[in-house]
């Protein structure tokens, strides 16, 4: 991928699992911090390169022994006091202050950012290293650890199962686990004064959000569990242990996906499901996009193409328009727009572009008119289940629905995917 995305991340080293210890003060939106990165080199390397912006290193080391370092841009260059073979495991442990703060680019500002009260990570596509250093690209996927103290006004969520929590004076901690590989861009903390619902579901789900908008949220997310069942059916079991939805008492421009939990704005809830389209896609997200997570971001349309669909296929469900209806009215609605767009390859500039969504999705309603309901249906939930936690490219699916198909879909796919919009 072009522009930014490409300085971001590095093929020479596996992150296995990332420990982070988080001190934040929420009024001077200051952090103190300490990472500790297990990795395994994948080619001989007389350097580590890590993602890392904003941020004042205190104290730097390789397997325990004091390393020298460099900032280059936005990486953190780390030199080990030996080179490491092909295939060394290694452990990175970063000690580091500052006032963290959002990266820009195509995207507007990406990352930990501040609220009224309170703060939020938004890290797609390349925010993960304004709050810890990282190898910070979409394959590389890892377990986690996050320590997160602050004060005890607040409650914290993070991408993953909460383990423990204690208080002490003004101050809690509160201890989160991500087991399942997990992508940096996923990861995400969420702090604010919240109050937390549980909506009833044989798959966990639970909402928190301010007092004032518990009423309307709760019947806004109200059907959020039919959601689940839905997904369940027709792509798979849900792929984590639980699912967290936050409303931030801030308004958002729109939501935010993380591993387990998507982040939305006081601006969605109305109080009369205004915006249930966008709590299904951010809920197909966690098969599409999270469980199945791009190997680099050319194919996006794997996240946002299939996360679309979904919200056709939650219409269906709830008696809106067919899935048809709304292909009608999507290309419709994509067709004469200004510019170029392949959606296979949509460049940094057009990673978000609304023909990435559409038109992904215009293309797997034409797959399903192709092959059928049985066939389709069966070929998205062997998706999900035999690339569950891994990385997937196009390619990869292209064989996978022609294995479906008994067919051969190349030109089909070449058409929706190549062919500019």
């Amino acid at each position: 991928m072009r522009d930014s995305l490409a300085a971001h991340g590095d093929d020479g080293y596996h992150v296995g699992h990332y420990d982070l210890e988080l001190d934040y003060k929420v009024g001077p939106n200051r952090l103190a911090a300490r990472a500790k990165i297990s990795a395994i080199a994948t080619r001989p390397l007389t350097e580590i390169r890590l993602d890392f912006a904003g941020f004042k290193v205190g104290g730097l080391t390789v397997d325990g022994h004091r390393a020298r370092f460099a900032r280059r841009g936005t990486k953190l260059v780390v030199i080990p006091p030996r080179p490491l073979g092909a295939g060394a495991q290694f452990t990175v442990e970063v000690r580091y202050t500052g006032n963290p703060r959002p990266i820009s680019g195509h995207w507007g500002d990406i990352g930990w950012d501040e609220l009224t009260d309170g703060a939020l990570v938004a890290s797609q596509p390349i925010g993960a290293p304004s709050w810890f250093p990282c190898n910070d690209r979409p394959a590389d996927k890892a377990s986690y650890r996050v320590t997160v103290t602050t004060s005890s006004a607040y409650t914290v969520l993070v991408t993953g199962e909460e383990v423990s929590r204690r208080s002490r004076a003004s101050t809690t901690t509160w201890v989160f686990e991500r087991r399942e590989p997990t992508a940096t861009y996923l990861m995400s903390v969420q702090i604010g004064r919240y109050v937390e619902l549980d909506l009833p579901s044989p798959v966990r789900q639970r909402l928190a959000v301010p007092a004032r908008l518990a009423a309307a949220a709760g019947h806004d997310f109200g059907r959020q569990p039919e959601m689940m069942a839905l997904f369940e059916r027709r792509f798979g079991p849900y792929p984590f242990g639980e699912y967290v939805a936050v409303v931030t008492g801030d308004e958002l421009d729109d939501p935010i996906e993380a591993q387990g939990m998507a982040i939305f704005g006081a601006n969605h809830v109305d109080g009369r499901r205004g915006a249930e389209r966008l709590l299904a896609h951010e809920l197909a997200h966690q098969w599409f996009g999270n469980s199945l997570t791009v190997a680099d971001w050319r194919h996006i349309w794997l996240n946002e193409g299939f996360a679309t669909y979904a919200e056709w296929l939650w219409s269906e469900e709830s008696g809106g328009p067919a899935a048809a209806e709304l292909a009608v009215e999507a290309a419709r609605r994509i067709d004469g727009l200004p510019g170029e767009v392949r959606i296979g390859d949509p460049g940094a500039a057009h990673l978000f572009d609304v023909r990435v969504y559409q038109r992904g999705a215009l293309t797997l309603q034409a797959l399903r008119e192709r092959v059928g309901d049985e066939t389709f249906f069966a070929l998205l939930r062997s998706w999900a289940h035999e690339h569950r936690h891994s990385g997937v490219t196009t390619l990869e699916f292209v064989a996978h629905a022609e294995r479906y198909a008994g067919a051969a879909l190349g030109g089909f796919f070449a058409h929706w995917l190549e062919n500019r919009a």
